[in-house]
C-alpha cells in the first residue's frame, strides 16, 4: 500500500538513489539499524494500512486504487499493491530514475506484510472499535514513514514516480503529487475503494506524524571531521512507500 503524506513543495526531494550510496554505513548509523530501520518500517506500513482496511472508514489514496483492483480481479489487496509497486517502478525507466535498496524492498515486503496482517486480525464490526483501529493505523503509518524513510535507502516506488514528473516536467512536486493522487483515488472509487472520513483525517495528519517520527527515528549525526559523505536529509523527502 502507499502512503499520502505531504511536506512543503519547497522542501529538498531526494533523487530516486538518494539513499542507497550508504551501502556500507551511513553518517553516524551502522548498517544493521538502517536496515533494521527500513524492513521493521516498511513491514509496520504493510500492518497499519492492513488495519485501515479493517476500519472500513476510508483508505489513504493508493490504498483505494489497491482495494479497487482487488475487487475488480479477485487477488487479494496485498498481491495488487506488489503488482501495481512492479508497474509504477517500471515507470522509473523513461525517468530515468535509479531505484534503492528500499525501493524494491517496498515492493514486495508492504504487500507481504498487509496479507499477513488482514490474515491475522478479526473483522470487526462495531463504530466502537473500528474509529479507535482507524486512528491507531494513521499513527503506525506515520512511525513506519519514520523509520523507513529514516533509514536513507532510497524512496517508494510511487514517490519516484512523483519526483521523476517534477523532474521531467519541471511542474512542482504538489502539483505532480495532486494530478497523481486525484487519478488514482477516482479510479480506485469507481472500481469500488473505500474513500471516508480515514481518507480524509489520514491526508491531514500523516504529513505532520511523518516528519514527527522521521526527527525521531533520525540517525545520529556523524562525528565533527568526519569523512563520511552524508547522504540526502531524509526530512526533506516525499513520504510515501
Amino acid at each position: 500500500m502507499s502512503a499520502s503524506s505531504s511536506v512543503p513543495s519547497g522542501s529538498p526531494v531526494p533523487s530516486a538513489s538518494s539513499g542507497a550510496s550508504g551501502a556500507s554505513g551511513s553518517p553516524g548509523g551502522s548498517l544493521v539499524r538502517r536496515l533494521v530501520q527500513l524492513y521493521a518500517g516498511l513491514a509496520l506500513y504493510g500492518v497499519s494500512s492492513a488495519l485501515l482496511v479493517e476500519a472500513g472508514l476510508g483508505l489513504e489514496p493508493w490504498g483505494v486504487l489497491h482495494q479497487g483492483l482487488a475487487e475488480l480481479t479477485g487477488i487479494s489487496i496485498g498481491v495488487v499493491s506488489i503488482i501495481v509497486g512492479a508497474i509504477v517502478l517500471l515507470l522509473w525507466i523513461p525517468l530515468r530514475q535509479r531505484p534503492g535498496l528500499g525501493t524494491v524492498s517496498n515492493v514486495f515486503v508492504v504487500g507481504l506484510a498487509m496479507d499477513g496482517a488482514l490474515a491475522a486480525v478479526p473483522d470487526v464490526h462495531a463504530y466502537g472499535v473500528r474509529i479507535p483501529l482507524m486512528a491507531v493505523a494513521i499513527v503506525l503509518n506515520g512511525v513506519a514513514t519514520g523509520l523507513y524513510i529514516a533509514a536513507k535507502f532510497g524512496p517508494g516506488p510511487r514517490d519516484g514516480l512523483m519526483t521523476g514528473l517534477h523532474q521531467r516536467t519541471g511542474r512542482s512536486i504538489r502539483l505532480m503529487r495532486t494530478v497523481i493522487e486525484v487519478a488514482v483515488v477516482a479510479t480506485g472509487f469507481v472500481l469500488g475503494g473505500t474513500i471516508g472520513v480515514g481518507t480524509v483525517l489520514y491526508a491531514l495528519a500523516i504529513g505532520p506524524l511523518a516528519q514527527f517520527f522521521l526527527r525521531v527515528f533520525a540517525l545520529p549525526a556523524p562525528p565533527a571531521g568526519s569523512t563520511v559523505v552524508a547522504g540526502s536529509s531524509s526530512g526533506g523527502a516525499i513520504l510515501r512507500p
